[in-house]
């Protein structure tokens, strides 16, 4: 039997043992409660709208009725999952606090609020006797999440367990295309609230389920509106949810890392707060149910091997119950790798939880309509044994009773195994904290002599929000560190008998008030897992990636984190420190303020906070008062001393003061006018780079492409036009949507009141146009900056406004999300100003750009492609040799380095108008590191095609410039280090041209 066959068959087995085992423990078969009455017409309207018998089960066919508890269709004037119905958040808050005022089993608290200002909540759910005492119940919990607040004693641990009752959270439409969860958790509070069989009572008398029914509020409400303009226009197309969040769409499910959305916090300091042990998370794309956190491999590295144990048993159970239900296409595995950390779920996964989330089947809102399937959606595998119907009629509430069964089953799962899961709970604790003597490492140390203090603030900020416990050297420590990677080469690598070297390491001292994370605390996994390195092997079975393989924090911000093995480190003095105010500047006498530049984010909100000052860049290093100041630094005059102290708290800088400015060239910047252009396709990735400059206060117009089309005058209001990843083709972004068909409005009306609070338009079909792409050109003509990324770079490319720049073609290369080494190539940049060590970047796709000294971006055919010698006499390296005449040799041809272009000849450049003048020549800013270097984290395949590639390059046309990136240097919020990039091209907006180089 293969090796992925037997693993199967024997994840199979064990998950059915698991099963069986639990199984035993209780009866799970689901009977009502004889005495308890019937609501006789919601139960009829349940069975009206649900499209096929089979689409419903035992559980959820019958509403218990009350004469006390509202149901929801005293809140929404129909049943759960009605069609044509689809309740904005304020609607499900009402219902929610209905049943609170309504039964002692339910409260209600506030969370937290979105970036618009809309309340999120959770409701629990339990006995009242439960939730009378739940402050009680979660003092237990607490200890349990810390085994060091009872010194680790497995005896007193196994007493809280007996006391103590399980957590369970559901979350709910973080997608908000994904309509149904709001409705169905209703429904589920209500039973839970109100049902007395003993399949129910069993769950609310044994566990707290926690729920939050709609995550992304703000995008919730957008839905509503789209779907009440949707059914009062029944014949029209109806505008797409082109805004989710105030800031992402898609990706607010990656943000569980970083944390950089409310709803992020929100809901990780619930889970937190509650000391729950699962966390939920409902999503809709998958015929009919999929249960997917069982997943494919690889599983994250980082995760207790008890919790992956955990995911099969509670998984499989799920689909063997709701099989018995007779419910087709329940089934888990699948193809979801569960690699990434970044999804909302994982939060539990990463503080010592259990991961949970279901892909129910879904249609974008409350129509009821036929669906026609695939066949990979159909087809019956090893893990889908009873897969769905190729073709179905569904509706929102066969989507209901789906949710609503499947979550019943794993209450009840986790009801029946309480204790079992809540020593698991102890026991990954205990083990997290165990780390640094078993799986390691002991801790990892940032140095107090990082340079840029401003990025290592913003990780160290971003591990206080998982709350991760940081440390404080209190003095100098000396440990053992690796003494650098080594990588073998491909040939001892092959050799089977080959043994691999031991580590080796070197003495290092780290100073006083170095940071440390210690790894003997519950919530090391989290911090191990985004300090740490990734690799993705080329060769891994899974061939498909779900997201990003790569997201090492430390080199996404360019700050250095040491991992540290030696146990030692954890003996050295120091202490904890909670959150560290911001530093408060003394900046000594003198009216010249001089700003060291460590490629900080904080650089450029110290420029628009000091909009009356007079602000200098310096064009080389100097030094003054025994103080070395990079290329790039700040001269500011002008600004009175208060003001200034201010500024530089807020932008987390320090300064110098002096009497009389260094004698050092420097040129003079403003606060340049910045342009955000989006287009009316999506929104999903600009959404990362609107976020980092709101949050860095940054000021900036938010206008479409719709708007450049409009607007031939566009020098005249901005200086910086920032173009960020659209996900489209040059085509798409110039035609836009097809016109024919109704306009798609976008806009705040009576109807639609939550639509055009970010842009508005009255059509989303129109794109840029071949206007847009006249005045975009004009724009950069008259001295502008165009800044664009991945495909807006392709744009720029395509469309000629990049001359001598052309994308790369690269054949076997596989790059996913992955994190690569980068070399400098122009060094006098001001878009590297700050930048003293390589960068590492994030690459999508493995995007890289070729640059030439002709229109059209070929370089010309280069040694090892068009110049191997042709067949004649000789060997490979000999040259032929034509007979019967004097042999001529040939002038030896240039070889340029894979990020230079091709040097041209008299020959070429005679009468020659596609060539590019000297002084509008595009220059390479950046490069692909050596291959060797090239791989930073994640998986990288054929990495010879990428390396040395251009990665960063400046075009030209007229007075002004177009940047850009083949990478994407702001993301997700990962991307830290990169961030300045962007800002000291904004900066010096007018200073990246050929001359201006020079001069530096």
């Amino acid at each position: 039997m293969p090796s992925s066959a037997f693993f199967r068959g024997t994840l199979v087995f064990c998950a059915a043992f698991f099963c069986l085992q639990a199984t035993a423990q209780v009866d799970q078969t689901y009977a009502r409660d004889p005495g308890q009455a019937i609501d006789q017409d919601y139960t009829q309207r349940i069975g009206k709208y649900t499209t096929l018998p089979e689409l419903n089960s035992s559980l959820t066919d019958y509403l218990p009725a009350s004469t006390t508890v509202p149901t929801p269709a005293k809140a929404l004037g129909d049943v759960a999952g009605a069609p044509d119905m689809l309740p904005y958040a304020e609607d499900t808050y009402r219902y929610f606090h209905m049943l609170e005022a309504a039964s002692p089993r339910v409260k209600v608290f506030t969370i937290g609020h979105t970036e618009e200002g809309r309340e999120m909540i959770a409701v629990a759910v339990a006995d009242e006797s439960l939730l009378k005492n739940y402050k009680e119940n979660d003092a237990r919990l607490a200890k349990l999440a810390d085994p060091r607040t009872i010194n680790m004693n497995d005896a007193t641990a196994a007493e809280l367990v007996k006391q103590s009752v399980p957590v369970y959270y559901i979350t709910g439409t973080i997608h908000s295309t994904e309509t149904g969860a709001p409705t169905a958790l209703m429904e589920l509070a209500y039973r839970l609230a109100v049902d007395d069989s003993p399949y129910i009572q069993y769950i609310r008398s044994h566990m707290i389920t926690l729920i939050t029914p709609v995550v992304e509020v703000d995008g919730r409400d957008r839905m509503a509106d789209i779907y009440k303009w949707h059914k009062a226009h029944p014949n029209e197309n109806y505008p797409r949810l082109i805004y989710w969040g105030h800031y992402v769409a898609h990706d607010n499910n990656r943000d569980a890392m970083t944390l950089t959305l409310n709803l992020s916090h929100n809901v990780l300091d619930t889970y937190l707060a509650w000391h729950a042990q699962v966390l939920h998370d409902l999503h809709e794309s998958v015929p009919f149910l999929y249960d997917n956190t069982v997943g494919d491999e690889p599983y994250n590295a980082w995760l207790d091997p008890i919790l992956t144990n955990e995911w099969q048993m509670i998984g499989w159970n799920n689909v063997q119950e709701m099989t018995k239900f007779g419910m087709p296409g329940v089934f888990t595995h699948g193809d979801f790798d569960t690699w990434s950390p970044g999804y909302l779920m994982f939060m539990a996964a990463m503080h010592n939880g259990i991961s949970r989330l279901y892909e129910t089947f879904g249609n974008g809102g409350a129509d009821t309509v036929e669906r026609i399937l695939t066949p990979d959606e159909y087809s019956r595998t090893w893990f889908r044994q009873n897969p769905p119907y190729p073709k179905v009629k569904w509706s929102q509430r066969d989507n209901n009773n789906y949710e609503q069964t499947a979550l019943l089953v794993s209450l009840s799962y986790f009801a029946q195994n309480a204790q079992t899961f809540l020593n698991n709970f102890y026991l990954k604790s205990k083990r997290s904290i165990l780390k640094p003597n078993d799986s390691g490492p002991a801790a990892y140390v940032l140095p107090a002599n990082e340079e840029s203090r401003d990025r290592q603030r913003m990780l160290l900020d971003i591990l206080r929000g998982q709350h991760v416990e940081i440390s404080k050297t209190t003095e100098a420590v000396t440990v053992a560190v690796p003494a650098g990677a080594k990588r073998e080469n491909k040939d001892k690598s092959d050799d089977k008998d080959a043994k691999p070297e031991s580590l080796k390491t070197e003495q290092r001292t780290f100073p006083a008030g170095s940071y440390v994370i210690r790894m003997d605390q519950p919530y090391s996994r989290i911090a191990d897992a985004l300090l740490d390195r990734q690799y993705w092997a080329p060769n891994d079975p899974q061939k498909t990636p779900y997201d990003d393989t790569g997201w090492s924090l430390p080199a996404l911000f360019s700050v250095e984190a040491v991992r540290v093995t030696e146990p030692a480190i954890l003996k050295t003095p120091m202490k904890l420190v909670e959150d560290e105010a911001a530093a408060k500047s003394t900046l000594g006498s003198g009216a010249i303020f001089l700003i060291a530049n460590h490629a900080d984010p904080g650089m450029i909100t110290l420029r628009y906070l000091l909009k009356n000052a007079t602000v200098l860049v310096t064009d080389a290093p100097f030094t003054t008062g025994g103080r070395q100041f990079p290329a790039g630094s700040l001269i500011v005059k002008d600004v009175p001393a208060d003001e200034m102290k201010s500024a530089l708290e807020k932008s987390n800088l320090t300064a110098t003061a002096a009497n009389a400015a260094p004698s050092v060239a420097a040129h003079a910047i403003g606060a340049p006018r910045i342009a955000m252009m989006h287009t009316w396709l999506t929104t999903q990735t600009e959404g990362w780079w609107r976020q980092a400059l709101d949050k860095l206060g940054v000021p900036y117009d938010y206008i479409s492409t719709q708007t450049v089309s409009g607007e031939d005058d566009l020098r005249s209001k901005y200086d910086v036009i920032l173009f960020a990843p659209v996900g489209a083709r040059t085509p798409q972004i110039i035609q836009g949507l097809p016109m024919w068909g109704n306009p798609l409005p976008w806009k705040k009306t009576d109807l639609t009141p939550n639509l055009g609070r970010i842009d508005s338009t009255d059509d989303m079909r129109p794109g840029l146009g071949y206007s847009g792409i006249d005045h975009l050109r004009h724009f950069v003509e008259q001295g502008g900056l165009l800044v664009t990324s991945q495909d807006t770079a392709q744009f720029a490319i395509d469309t000629g406004l990049a001359p001598g720049v052309s994308i790369v073609t690269h054949g076997d290369l596989k790059v996913v999300g992955t994190l690569l080494g980068t070399a400098v190539v122009n060094p006098k940049s001001p878009i590297l100003y700050g930048y003293d060590k390589p960068l590492t970047v994030y690459s999508e796709d493995g995007l890289s750009l070729n640059v030439s000294n002709t229109v059209g971006g070929m370089r010309g055919p280069r040694f090892g492609g068009g110049d191997e010698r042709p067949t004649g006499r000789g060997g490979p390296d000999d040259p032929d040799t034509p007979q019967g005449r004097r042999f001529v040799a040939p002038e030896e041809r240039p070889k340029p380095k894979p990020w230079e272009p091709m040097p041209l000849n008299e020959e070429q450049m005679r009468n020659n108008p596609n060539v590019v003048p000297v002084e509008l020549r595009p220059q390479v800013v950046l490069r692909f590191a050596d291959k060797d270097a090239l791989l930073v984290s994640g998986l990288l395949d054929h990495g010879d095609l990428l390396a040395q590639h251009a990665a960063v390059v400046t075009a030209h046309l007229g007075k002004g410039s177009v940047l850009l990136f083949a990478n994407n240097p702001i993301y997700r919020g990962e991307t830290i280090g990169s961030y300045p990039l962007v800002f000291n091209a904004i900066l010096n907006f007018d200073h990246l041209g050929q001359a201006a180089n020079s001069a530096h």
